[in-house]
């Protein structure tokens, strides 16, 4: 009989107003002889030597302190326990620009532009340079939609003194608002040790923009497009760096393109309520990357 071993799951102190499945990989992280603790990422003086592997599986407040997230995980990957994602996966995926990466190895990206901070021509230049209506500003380090403003052509004072308040001291980026999202919704891939495990789309609240379901979006399990599935895969592919479990956020562009909303290597919810069978794929990457790793 496997002897058990033990597998911390990462996450926040508290995951009130947050919904998570990951209770139900479970299960089958047990029939493969692990045992799983959910350990909240601040815990102070945390022993990571008492795992054989540690999970990041819903650390969902990562944002509000980046550097304090990523010496955690450096004291993670210094100790005995096996770090999956690995550090330098997620170092790279924390911050958005991975997106130009991805891009220039042939990826369609949302069309995306740059800055290091905030200066009050930003809004008037995107508008003119994607001749859009409307235009999303977002944080280059961030997650939940936490300060995503979609913002009309005729930005108000107050607007303009909350964006720069903002990010003033942020790098962010601007993209075209992709109107597709709020009638087509947002279509998810998820990948499990490189193979494709299954997919969702997530369709806001009307009137909304948010794909997340904190915010009111719609879930469901989808038959995933083939188009889609090949994009996806060739990415997956080109990666520079490895991953045992990867989400892959596309929208369907005006031109009728998939385009890559984002690529989630950190700490993807994963949705495994749609598909029954995913748990098991999951538990069996995790469980074949810690072999392959000893």
């Amino acid at each position: 009989m496997t002897a058990t071993r033990r597998c911390a799951y990462l996450t926040m102190s508290s995951l009130t107003d947050f919904v998570s499945d990951a209770d139900d990989s479970v299960p089958a992280m047990a029939a493969l002889g692990w045992e799983v603790e959910y350990v909240p990422w601040r815990t102070p003086d945390a022993d990571w030597n008492r795992f054989d592997m540690v999970y990041l599986c819903t650390p969902w407040d990562y944002q509000d302190d980046p550097g304090a997230y990523l010496a955690v995980l450096e004291n993670i990957d210094a100790s005995s326990a096996l770090l999956v994602n690995p550090l330098d996966t997620v170092r790279w995926n924390l911050d958005k620009r991975y997106l130009r990466d991805l891009e220039r190895q042939g990826t369609a990206i949302v069309p995306s532009v740059w800055h290091t901070g905030w200066s009050a021509d930003i809004v008037d230049r995107a508008f003119d340079r994607f001749a859009a209506e409307r235009i999303v500003v977002k944080p280059q380090v961030g997650a939940n939609a936490d300060f995503t403003y979609v913002l009309d052509r005729q930005v108000s004072r107050d607007k303009c003194e909350e964006l720069a308040a903002v990010f003033t001291d942020r790098p962010l980026f601007v993209q075209p608002f992709i109107a597709s999202i709020q009638t087509e919704g947002e279509y998810s891939l998820f990948y499990f040790g490189g193979a494709y495990s299954h997919a969702i789309v997530k369709q806001p609240a009307a009137g909304d923009f948010r794909s997340q379901e904190e915010h009111g979006a719609e879930i469901s399990g989808v038959v995933a497009d083939p188009e889609l599935m090949r994009i996806a895969s060739a990415m997956l592919s080109r990666l520079p760096l490895p991953s045992v479990y990867a989400r892959a956020d596309f929208v369907r562009g005006p031109g009728d393109e998939f385009l890559l909303m984002e690529l989630e290597l950190n700490e993807p919810s994963l949705y495994f309520r749609v598909d029954a069978d995913s748990p098991a794929r999951f538990a069996a990457a995790l469980d074949a990357a810690f072999s392959s790793a000893r």
